[in-house]
């Protein structure tokens, strides 16, 4: 097991680590643009409310927008009569969801989407009522009020007809929650902590663990997989959070991605990255097109000869067939080598498919094909 530094040596690395920085390689990206340490991440909330002020268009009497306006009203000590539901046409039944991030503490401020889950129609001019907002442990981390802001429109009239403009039964409140509780992420205490890579790759794992111990001077991170890349952390908030910031600033060279062509047969789009390779190989992409045209010719009985008009069939048949020249593949053929042969013979977006596909079954062509 590697020795935790003390805060002394830490700080002697802050100064070995600056210099790494300097001394990047060229074309490098930062560590923190290449994952996320894990725990620290954001945490979904969702809440059930009500939405009023709405100028006619909410839920009407649904059952369930009747029973959650029974709800609010009963925290003010309102009882409505059994039997007896209100006609919410000013109101509708909604659903919240907001991102609350990592580290955030009470009092801070999120941003929350409303969306309606009944019949309203529209959601402009409505006010959220006091929702509770909770995570996937039931428990109740944000509560959320206040004025949609709403971009869409809805217009109907008399006769049934109806125009809309984006999502009218959608809206936003900036600032709209205010968070209650904080998530504990226990990353001050753990004695080790894992960097996730956003695409797993083994070459860049082992990169990304080199480079930190290149920075600190010391072996304190280990590539567990082609993923996670264990980090020995020193105890203490302070001292982490000091760690985490420089390891997020180093710069590495992540690994060259493996050579893909994505081919979306529906739209015809064609995506080659620059790892593709083509090897010696000749293409023959040509266009028959066979045309019929017919031009029947009405036929005259000669006078007195008790003959019928009748109608000649006249069919004309042409055949062309565009020539266009072969295509000779030398070995490590590039990706511009590739699009200008392509160019060269005309190729649409569902030819060059078909060619692509061709060169994939000859073995000439390294690489995955992958159709959306």
């Amino acid at each position: 097991m590697t020795r935790i530094p003390s805060r002394i040596s830490l700080m002697a690395a802050v100064a070995l680590a600056l210099l790494a920085l300097l001394a990047g390689p060229a074309q490098a990206e930062r560590i923190k643009d290449l994952g996320t340490f894990q725990g620290v991440r954001p945490n979904q909330l969702i809440g059930y409310g009500i939405v009023v002020g709405l100028a006619g268009t909410g839920d009407d009497s649904l059952e369930y927008s009747a029973q959650g306006m029974k709800g609010v009203v009963s925290r003010f000590g309102l009882t409505l009569p059994p039997g007896v539901n209100p006609a919410l046409k000013n109101a509708a039944a909604v659903l919240i969801t907001a991102d609350l991030p990592a580290f955030a503490k009470p009092g801070q401020r999120l941003d929350i989407t409303v969306s309606a889950i009944g019949k309203a129609k529209s959601l402009r001019g409505g006010t959220l009522v006091l929702t509770p907002m909770r995570g996937a442990d039931g428990e109740i981390y944000a509560m959320a009020q206040g004025n949609l802001a709403v971009g869409g429109l809805g217009v109907s009239g008399s006769d049934g007809s109806q125009v809309s403009v984006n999502v009218p039964s959608a809206g936003r409140i900036p600032g709209g929650a205010t968070v209650e509780r904080a998530v504990v992420t226990g990353f001050d205490t753990s004695p080790m902590m894992s960097f996730n890579l956003a695409e797993a790759d083994l070459t860049t794992a082992l990169r990304v663990a080199d480079g930190i111990n290149h920075a600190f001077g010391d072996r304190r991170a280990r590539a567990m997989d082609a993923v996670s890349i264990a980090v020995d952390a020193p105890q203490g908030a302070e001292d982490r959070v000091l760690m985490m910031g420089l390891i997020e600033n180093i710069e590495v060279k992540p690994a060259d991605a493996p050579a893909k062509v994505i081919v979306n047969a529906r739209t015809g789009t064609v995506v080659i990255n620059g790892a593709v390779r083509i090897a010696p190989a000749a293409i023959a992409h040509g266009k028959l097109t066979v045309s019929v045209q017919e031009a029947p010719r009405i036929v005259q009985p000669l006078p007195f000869s008790k003959g019928e008009t009748a109608v000649e069939p006249s069919s004309a048949i042409k055949v062309d067939e565009e020539k266009r020249p072969v295509i000779n593949f030398k070995g490590g053929a590039s990706l511009a080598d590739i699009v200008k042969a392509m160019n060269a013979v005309g190729a649409s977006p569902a030819d060059m498919v078909a060619i692509l596909e061709a060169l994939k079954q000859a073995g000439a062509m390294k690489a995955e094909l992958v159709v959306l």
